[in-house]
């Protein structure tokens, strides 16, 4: 028999995080900077909050309980980001005072928001985060430190130093364009094109610029060389003539089979 008491809980609380998805899309975008893996980690939040709605207390809002899972995902997956500017280094230049930046060029690139975007996948995530909630989104101070768990002044400081590394980012944004103006697609695009590439499923021109790009870029040529080895290796491991185990076969059935009871159940 099912328990119909606890299943209008679980869907009311699936509503509730349904509900939450424009704006964990907002803040995801903004902190990953690609559609895709904004989706992805949305969609991983979501899973995080749903196998875990028993630890939701209340004490916060859904909202921002969301938010600080999405918050720790992010932070998960951007450790040790090799592109992202040094605290360090920006409070030191900031501290000197014959730095300065050109304004008109910061705020002609913080125009349009592939400028903002690219600029702030250099700020590292914890900054990052303060900066899109307050500035983009407008949280208060208060908000945010809950969400991340920290004081008012320790987030006040994260505001500052997010600030900072973002002007120090998009004024620095010539600079890279520069570095690569020789290079066809930039890194993310060629990236984003190596497992088509791979499968032959890429157009002509794409399979072109992306040829080129791993022909002029210093950094992909050893990711994609990776990607092609990894597969080989994999391809190798394959043994058409392997036999599943009869008692792993026979839990498989049984797990196939309880799922499906269950699913007609609910």
């Amino acid at each position: 028999m099912v328990d119909t008491t606890t299943d209008g809980r679980d869907d009311a609380f699936a509503s509730a995080v349904a509900a939450e998805i424009d704006g964990l899309y907002r803040y995801a975008r903004w902190l990953v900077g690609e559609d895709a893996e904004a989706e992805d980690l949305v969609g991983d939040t979501m899973l995080r909050a749903l196998e875990r709605r028993d630890q939701f207390r209340a004490e916060s809002s859904l909202r921002t309980w969301l938010h600080r899972i999405l918050y720790h995902r992010a932070v998960d997956r951007s450790r040790h980001a090799s592109h992202e500017l040094a605290v360090e280094d920006v409070e030191r230049s900031w501290g000197d005072e014959r730095f300065s930046v050109d304004a008109s060029v910061v705020l002609e690139r913080a125009e349009t928001r592939a400028g903002l975007t690219e600029a702030l996948v250099h700020v590292p995530v914890h900054y990052r985060s303060v900066v899109v909630l307050h500035d983009a989104e407008g949280w208060t101070v208060t908000q945010i430190a809950d969400q991340l768990g920290l004081s008012v002044p320790a987030t006040k400081q994260r505001l500052r130093r997010g600030r900072m590394m973002l002007v120090s980012s998009l004024a620095s944004a010539e600079e890279r364009r520069m570095a690569n103006r020789d290079v066809v697609l930039e890194c993310a695009q060629a990236r984003a094109l190596v497992s088509d590439y791979l499968d032959g499923e890429l157009t002509a021109p794409q399979r072109t610029d992306l040829e080129s790009h791993l022909a002029s870029c210093a950094t992909c040529p050893p990711l994609y060389a990776a990607l092609v080895g990894v597969r080989d290796l994999l391809g190798g491991l394959h043994d058409s003539n392997s036999v599943v185990p009869d008692a792993i076969r026979r839990r498989l059935r049984v797990s196939l089979e309880r799922s499906t009871i269950d699913g007609l159940a609910t």
